[in-house]
This record gives structure tokens, C-alpha cells and sequence, in this order.
């Protein structure tokens, strides 16, 4: 008979494997998007893109996106998620040498299509592994994900940094790193855990989701929409209205990225204290005081630090609607797609919105508009129910561990 202690060893070193294989997963898609993200200025100058035309076919990933998501979320429960999830991330790692090789507005619209849809794919299966792990371990774990998510971005970031301080033409910089990140993607694949269960439902075809997840999903929107603009806009921003050189520019996201992933880190355990709906509060706080300072802002010393107050306010808001959307239906992928598509039409409409504020008024104009939405999600927290604090956490750890007594 094998003792309980060797048991509990096992299943602990099971979480362990599992935790870091996800969160590798996780932080493989942040490099994706923070080595994008830094050379949005490059691929503008190259094919010579007005704001507007350049908001536009930031549109695109959020389309591609968007349309992708919710069937996802079905998949996710009807194959292999381990599996799934493997191939989605390294379908999205791939897709990263695409938008650089664009000859004209028109392929690049296609290849952030294309982009757009292999990340939000990506997004929803790792997300359902991160709430197993989550489960099994009986306690917060979504926050710290989406903080390695963000390092992922950070180190993503700080080798476009070094690109374009080198004059690295982008289509080779991301085809690299397109290499790199689906070579580290396929090796983490191999310790998924098995995806949370569906809670003892059928799995069920795209519905309209319940209101609880709607309330949930427009918190998430208003939180995604600062982080698209600032995460797209930043570097353009800095080169445009402060006259910065491209080097510089390109910091700024790694600053925005810096602070987002700070938060993230800490923020399992200063939910589990304070709970959601204070921590998404003080959030929306601190993102619409940055959004201001960027406004006010006309040298760098003003405007990066503005980027990180917004980083920091944003940075747990998105894990915890995750997580409650997960929870707030039998399906943990369908709940987490829901929300997501909710949230993430944020990113449709911000590339866009943006860009179109710009064109006729300013950035800095633009960027009241994320101050304000900024401060609408911090009013709304009481739509997220406290599903990560640390009371439900201990009570699940009891009930589990009168399970194995």
C-alpha cells in the first residue's frame, strides 16, 4: 500500500510540472505580442502608413480574434486539450514572422488577420489549463500566469529594443523569434495537465452568454481597451508627440510591459488579502491617473511612467475576469471564451478608435478616452464576483482535503 505522504508527493510534484508548462505556454504568447508590438513604428515607416491606415489594420488581430474565440471554447472540452493547446501556441508563435513580410497595407491587414486569430485560439486554451492548475492547487494562480504572460512580453520587448537600437530589419528580428518561440512552445506542450472538467454538463453549442458573464465581460472590455491602446500606441506615441528616436519609443512598451507584469506577479497574493473587487477598484484608479499623466505628458520622463501607471492599474483586472467567467458556467473554456470575446472586442474597437482620434484631433487626445474607460472599470468591479479570495480558496482546500481523508 503506497503511504499518503508519497501520494500528496507525487500530486504535488505533478501541479508543479503542470504550473510550469502552462506558464511557459503563457509566457511564450507575451513574447509573441511584445516582439510585434515593438516594431509597429518599423513596419509603419516601411510601408508608409498614415495613423488612420495604421489603426486600421490594427483592427485586424482583434478580428481575427474575435471570430476564433468562441468556437475555442468548445474545442477545448471536445479534444484534447493538451494537445490543442501545444499546437494553437505554436501556431500563434509561428504567425509572428508574417506581419513584417507584408508588401502592402492589404497583406498586412491579412497576416494580423491571421495573427490575431492563432493568438486569441491560444489564448482561450491556455487560459482553461491555467484554471485547472488553478484548481488544483487551491489557490489564486491566474494573476501570477498572466504575470509570467507579461515578463514574456517584457523579454519580447527588450530584444525589439536591442532590434531597433541595431537597425535590425524587422523581417529578420521576427523571423527568429518566430523560431525560437515555437521550438520553446513545443517542448512546454509536453507537460500540460489535463484541462478541468466540465463540471458534470454536456458540452453545449455557442449561446448567448448568461448576464453575470456579461457584467464580467464589460469590465474585462473597458481593462482591455487601455491595454491595446497602450500596448499599440505607446511607441508611436513617444516618436510622434515627444520626437523620440526609435530606440526610445520602443522602451515604453517595455516599461508598460515592466509595471503589467510587476502586478501580476503580486497579484495572487494581494487579491487573496484585499480580494477582486477592491484590487480591480484601485486598479481602474491608478490606469486613469496614468492615461492622464500620458496626456499631460511631452517628454519621455513624463510619458513612460505614465505607460507603467496604466501597466500596473490593468494588470490584475484581466486574470480575475478570466477566472470569474470560468466559474460562472459548467464549462470553464466556454465561460473563459465568453468573456474573452466580450473583452477583447475592446481590441477591435481600440486599434480603430485610436487611430481615428488621432487623425482628427491628437494622440494625446486620444488617450482622455483611455483614462475614462479606465476609470468606468474600477467603478464596475462589483460585476466580478470574488472567486480567486482567499476564503473560497481555503474552503476548497478543506473540502478536497476531506475528500482524500
Amino acid at each position: 500500500m503506497v503511504a499518503p505522504a508519497t501520494i500528496a508527493d507525487d500530486c504535488a510534484r505533478n501541479n508543479r510540472s503542470a504550473y510550469v508548462a502552462v506558464a511557459t505556454c503563457f509566457a511564450v504568447h507575451g513574447a509573441v505580442n511584445g516582439s510585434f508590438a515593438t516594431r509597429i513604428p518599423w513596419i509603419r515607416e516601411r510601408l508608409g502608413l498614415s495613423a488612420a491606415a495604421l489603426g486600421l489594420a490594427l483592427l485586424m488581430p482583434a478580428i481575427g480574434a474575435l471570430v476564433a474565440m468562441p468556437v475555442t471554447g468548445t474545442l477545448v472540452h471536445r479534444r484534447d486539450g493538451r494537445v490543442l493547446t501545444r499546437v494553437l501556441v505554436g501556431a500563434f508563435a509561428a504567425s509572428l514572422a508574417l506581419p513584417a513580410l507584408a508588401p502592402g497595407w492589404g497583406w498586412l491587414a491579412l497576416a494580423l488577420l491571421i495573427f490575431g486569430a492563432a493568438g486569441g485560439m491560444a489564448d482561450i486554451a491556455m487560459n482553461t489549463q491555467g484554471l485547472a492548475v488553478e484548481e488544483r492547487s487551491a489557490r489564486p494562480r491566474m494573476s501570477g500566469l498572466h504575470g509570467l504572460w507579461s515578463l514574456g512580453g517584457l523579454a519580447g520587448a527588450v530584444v525589439g529594443v536591442a532590434a531597433a537600437r541595431a537597425g535590425l530589419d524587422a523581417r529578420i528580428h521576427l523571423g527568429a523569434m518566430a523560431a525560437v518561440l515555437v521550438i520553446v512552445a513545443g517542448v512546454a506542450g509536453r507537460g500540460l495537465p489535463a484541462a478541468a472538467g466540465a463540471r458534470g454538463a454536456e458540452v453545449a453549442h455557442l449561446t448567448w452568454p448568461p448576464r453575470p458573464v456579461l457584467l464580467i465581460g464589460l469590465v474585462g472590455f473597458c481593462a482591455v481597451f487601455a491595454e491595446g491602446a497602450s500596448a499599440d500606441w505607446c511607441a508611436v506615441y513617444l516618436r510622434e508627440v515627444m520626437g523620440t528616436g526609435p530606440a526610445t519609443a520602443a522602451a515604453a512598451y517595455a516599461g508598460f510591459a515592466l509595471a503589467m507584469a510587476s502586478g501580476r506577479l503580486v497579484g495572487d497574493r494581494v487579491v487573496a488579502r484585499l480580494g477582486a473587487v477592491r484590487c480591480v477598484r484601485a486598479g481602474g484608479a491608478l490606469a486613469a491617473a496614468g492615461a492622464l499623466l500620458v496626456v499631460a505628458a511631452r517628454t519621455p520622463l513624463l510619458g513612460i511612467p505614465g505607460f507603467a501607471l496604466i501597466g500596473l492599474g490593468i494588470a490584475v483586472v484581466v486574470p480575475l475576469a478570466f477566472a470569474a467567467g470560468g466559474r460562472a458556467v459548467p464549462h470553464a473554456g466556454q465561460g473563459i471564451a465568453a468573456v474573452a470575446t466580450i473583452a477583447y472586442g475592446a481590441g477591435l474597437a481600440a486599434p480603430a478608435a485610436i487611430g481615428a482620434i488621432a487623425q482628427v484631433a491628437s494622440l494625446p487626445a486620444a488617450f482622455i478616452v483611455v483614462a475614462t474607460l479606465s476609470a468606468l472599470f474600477g467603478l464596475g468591479a462589483g460585476a466580478l464576483r470574488d472567486a480567486a479570495s482567499r476564503d473560497e480558496f481555503r474552503s476548497l482546500s478543506d473540502h478536497r482535503s476531506s475528500l482524500d481523508g
